[in-house]
């Protein structure tokens, strides 16, 4: 990213949650110091009249450093392992925000107490099979929630779904329905990965 842009990209100059504009290349851009999929990295937006002059400008330097165009599939793997939720798939107006792991960013002093449910993160047992979303989820052979996201989480070697259930505790095992046959899960405290947000800070 340095030698293509006048941003200070270093972490000395350009620290998380921060905010800078600058050129990428001869594109005007703002660049966010920040990542959803739980890596360093950093959000790049310009107009949408450079959006092509921005990916080859990106796409032609990073040849040299192995760069690979990663589709949707990786970048949903990446933030389940971090735990990031995606609105209007794990989360909708209709959800606590509490209950959704989401009361850090509500200002007031108004909160959940006493949550029936939670979005839970659950890991797959069998690597060889991932839900597509929306399968019920059981526990002790009653059907008590649903799968919202899912993916192989690559890092952690497992299939990872995230589910509204009733408040369980982490080690508990449940199933998910899968076509024709149940899929053991089990409970698991979040996030799985960098769970102290070292790699988004370095």
């Amino acid at each position: 990213m340095q030698p293509l842009t006048d941003i200070d990209v270093r972490t000395e100059g350009f620290k998380y949650f921060q905010c800078r504009e600058g050129y990428l290349g001869a594109v005007p851009v703002t660049m966010l110091r920040l990542s959803y999929v739980g890596e360093l990295g950093w959000e790049i937006y310009t107009r949408a009249e450079y959006g092509r002059k921005l990916w080859d400008t990106l796409w032609d330097a990073g040849r040299e450093h192995g760069l690979i165009a990663a589709g949707r599939h990786a970048f949903t793997s990446l933030r389940l392992e971090k735990g990031y939720r995606a609105w209007g798939v794990d989360m909708t107006t209709e959800d606590d925000p509490w209950q959704a792991g989401l009361g850090f960013a509500v200002r007031g002093d108004v909160e959940s107490t006493s949550p029936e449910r939670l979005l839970t993160c659950l890991v797959l047992a069998d690597a060889g099979h991932v839900p597509l979303g929306r399968e019920p989820v059981y526990l002790d052979g009653q059907a008590v929630g649903h799968v919202t996201s899912a993916a192989f989480g690559h890092t952690i070697g497992a299939p990872i779904a995230y589910a509204w259930l009733p408040v369980t505790a982490p080690g508990t095992e449940v199933e998910i329905g899968y076509f024709d046959r149940r899929l053991r899960a089990t409970v698991t405290a979040e996030p799985l990965f960098d769970p102290k947000h070292e790699r988004l800070r370095r």
